[in-house]
Formats: C-alpha cells, sequence, structure tokens
C-alpha cells in the first residue's frame, strides 16, 4: 500500500459508484473492473504523485456535478450489478465511509515514514 496506490484507488472508486453505477456508464477503462490484476487500481508505478492528485480532484468535481444534477432518492442505472441499484444518498454515505477509511490508511502511511503521531 502506497498514498499513490490509494490515491488512485480513490480516483477509480469515484468512477465506479457515479459515473458507472448510478448513470449505468461503461466499465471500460476502470481497473477495479480488471479481473486479470489483483488491485489493479492501486498498481500505479511511474505515475507522478502530483498527476494522480490531479485526476482525483477532476474525479471528484464530476462527482459533485453528478450528484448536483440528481435526486439523493435517485437510484444506479447500471444493470449489471446489484449495488447499481442502491439510491444515490446511499451510494453518498457509501463514499464518506469509504474515503474516511483511506483518509486513515494514508495517515498511517504518514506515520510510518514521519515517526510523527497525527495528534498533538
Amino acid at each position: 500500500m502506497t498514498v499513490a496506490g490509494v490515491i488512485s484507488h480513490l480516483r477509480w472508486t469515484e468512477h465506479c459508484w457515479f459515473e458507472v453505477l448510478f448513470l449505468g456508464g461503461s466499465t471500460d477503462g476502470n481497473p477495479q473492473f480488471d479481473r486479470s490484476v489483483e488491485d489493479a487500481d492501486m498498481r500505479i508505478d511511474g505515475v507522478p504523485l502530483a498527476k494522480l492528485l490531479d485526476e482525483y480532484e477532476r474525479q471528484c468535481r464530476i462527482s459533485n456535478e453528478i450528484v448536483a444534477a440528481h435526486s439523493l432518492d435517485d437510484v444506479g442505472k447500471h444493470p449489471d450489478y446489484r449495488s447499481g441499484a442502491a439510491s444515490l444518498r446511499w451510494m453518498l454515505i457509501h463514499m464518506v465511509e469509504e474515503t474516511a477509511r483511506h483518509a486513515g490508511h494514508l495517515d498511517t502511511i504518514r506515520e510510518l515514514v514521519d515517526g510523527e503521531k497525527g495528534y498533538y
């Protein structure tokens, strides 16, 4: 697990929930759907962290636009995944949970690198 890998994962998770599962878009290009490589979305050798952060920020803007254009009671449209039938409200809550979990992972990685505790 690396900082870059976690950021890449978060970017693709935003894409998965809002563009694929909610809007019913294609899974093409999203490494989370690549069954030939475990954790393909976290394998980003040679990609600069700055680029990954830019991509994550751009993906979050897209997700925010999707959310703003729909009712929280709307449900996903992807017919091939059961989780696609969840409401936008549930997907948003799930993304808060997902992001918080990985923020904790990032803090742990940082603490292992610099030896400093995150509090006080």
